[in-house]
């Protein structure tokens, strides 16, 4: 369900995914993401509202997708053996992503 969150990075309301729920010393926070702008942002809950009219209507700016057939590798380093080799991974790494990003640019 989308709802309304407040962003203080961007400082405006956003239209937002709950993704998760976590619970912090007073109050709680959620993990969203915030479909206009393809991020994931940390919420605390006070600063969420329901989506209703017009606004609920607005096609969504980003969409969240992923590339076909593209598994995610990473560097597989044996110390013992003194070697590395590449290997699949459950994941992709910070690097991956960053590398991917600059080659997009």
């Amino acid at each position: 369900q989308v709802c309304v969150v407040f962003s203080e990075e961007l400082q405006c309301w956003c239209r937002a995914v709950i993704q998760s729920i976590q619970h912090h010393m007073d109050c709680y926070q959620l993990k969203c993401f915030l479909v206009d702008y393809a991020k994931y942002s940390f919420v605390e809950s006070d600063n969420i509202r329901v989506l209703v009219g017009t606004f609920k209507k607005l096609p969504y700016r980003a969409k969240k997708c992923s590339l076909y057939c593209t598994k995610p590798l990473t560097l597989h380093l044996d110390f013992c053996a003194d070697t590395a080799k590449i290997g699949p991974a459950k994941k992709w790494d910070t690097s991956a992503i960053q590398h991917f990003q600059n080659l997009l640019k």
